[in-house]
């Protein structure tokens, strides 16, 4: 019997869904950190360094393989964004901004009287 042949996919999907929460974020997650590769590879002659070098050795020069890769070792972390307490705090900040206006133009216009 013929022995079975390796997936050309390395690291394996299953393994890389145990470190996310579904294959959705594994695919967003993996597509972020591939740009950001490729924008390190494209912005080393300028000399720039603003951009997060890869995490590991690779034999691979494919943005995306490097990504999974690091995926796979823990070398990205994650994390889930609350939108409704963002948008809880996004509205407080602009209310107390307004407080604040309007507390600076009364003093201003008791300072006038």
């Amino acid at each position: 019997m013929p022995e079975r042949r390796a997936s050309l996919m390395q690291p394996r999907l299953e393994e890389l869904v145990s470190h996310v929460d579904s294959k959705f974020t594994l695919v967003t997650l993996s597509a972020m950190r591939a740009r950001e590769i490729n924008d390190y590879y494209n912005q080393l002659g300028e000399g720039l360094g603003r951009i997060v070098p890869p995490q590991v050795t690779s034999v691979s020069r494919k943005p995306l393989s490097i990504a999974l890769e690091e995926i796979e070792v823990g070398k990205i972390e994650w994390e889930r964004i609350d939108v409704e307490a963002e948008e809880a705090a996004a509205a407080l900040a602009v209310q107390e901004a307004a407080a604040a206006k309007a507390a600076a133009l009364e003093d201003a216009h008791n300072a006038l009287a």
